[in-house]
């Protein structure tokens, strides 16, 4: 009797021992088998726990059973956290593929880039625009941040990409202030940053930014006006965008950014200057040219002399004329 107990025991221990087996198998398997999902897919993975994400992963059919996927974390809890961002999963990722890039992978990089010559309400409107990121966007002044490409992850804070901008302008400024050339009418970095805001609207070739910042400083060493239309512009404008052409009364009009109604610089910048703008007021062309104006192509005729360019002006207005819209606004 003893003896059958004995062997009854060994049978149930064998018995278990291959049922626990082929449990192992069936897990270690399911672990690793390829996944339903059939083409690379780029998702935002949610905030919210185990639960959360499992069923976010099983509506975007990255998983197929959002159980499976909560024991394979739990069993496998001690290669890390889980991350809530936004990743890149391969067509047929396994619930192993998909623990190992949740805990391991690097986050899709976004990339949001801020375009030379936009002021601070336009920069301001397109962070506070780009989906994905959070939170308020801060106040910061005009000029402050520097037009780049910037790369973030889903759910960073816009006050993150507006600390990254200011920090980025404040080394190009002090790069270009550290190797201006000698002699420059600048008594600062935030004067350079000045001239260069208007170099910056005034031209959107970037052979001709050493040449207009050249116009612009041989002006403040004569102690004339600068005559600058996207100053008059701003002014007109309040610190917005002029939707409209400038008029006289804009280039007559009494405003401390107003450069045809002052002398020397504005008190600040009118828009947010590259690094190749903050470059050619540190490094300005070799020119006695005093003056500039459009040519129709796109660039600009500059000029030493008033009588020279005037003739570059009636060229201009000859052009002018076969097109709508213009205003007779003046120009340097």
């Amino acid at each position: 009797m003893r003896r059958r107990l004995l062997q009854l025991a060994a049978t149930l221990v064998l018995l278990l021992a291959v049922l626990a087996g082929g449990g192992v198998y069936y897990a270690r398997h399911a672990y690793e088998a390829p996944g339903p999902l059939a083409e690379p897919a780029q998702i935002i993975v949610p905030r919210g726990g185990l639960t959360v994400i499992a069923d976010a992963l099983a509506e975007r059919g990255v998983i197929r059973d959002p159980r499976a996927f909560v024991l394979a974390a739990y069993a496998t809890r001690g290669h890390g956290n889980l991350r809530a961002a936004e990743f890149v999963f391969p067509a047929g990722a396994s619930l192993q593929d998909v623990l190992s890039i949740l805990r391991h992978a690097r986050p899709v990089q976004r990339r949001l880039t801020i375009p030379e010559g936009l002021n601070a309400k336009q920069i301001a409107t397109l962070i506070e625009r780009t989906e994905g990121l959070t939170g308020e966007t801060p106040a910061f002044d005009e000029g402050a941040l520097l037009p780049e490409t910037y790369a973030w992850q889903w759910g960073d804070t816009r006050a993150s990409v507006v600390r990254r901008a200011d920090a980025a302008m404040d080394q190009a400024l002090a790069e270009a202030w550290a190797a201006r050339a000698p002699n420059l009418p600048l008594a600062s970095p935030r004067e350079m940053l000045v001239l260069a805001s208007i170099v910056e609207r005034e031209t959107g070739k970037a052979e001709e930014r050493p040449r207009v910042a050249a116009v612009f400083v041989n002006r403040l060493r004569r102690g004339m006006p600068l005559q600058s239309d996207p100053t008059a512009a701003y002014a007109a404008a309040d610190g917005g965008v002029l939707d409209r052409p400038i008029t006289r009364a804009d280039l007559d009009r009494e405003h401390p950014f107003n450069t045809y109604r002052i002398r020397g610089l504005p008190p600040g910048p009118i828009a947010s200057p590259g690094r190749d703008a903050l470059r050619a007021v540190a490094q300005p062309e070799s020119t006695e040219f005093l003056f500039f104006v459009a040519d129709g192509t796109g660039g600009h005729a500059f000029a030493r002399t008033l009588e020279e360019h005037n003739r570059n002006v009636a060229r201009w207005r000859e052009i002018e004329r076969g097109r709508t819209g213009s205003n007779g606004a003046a120009q340097r």
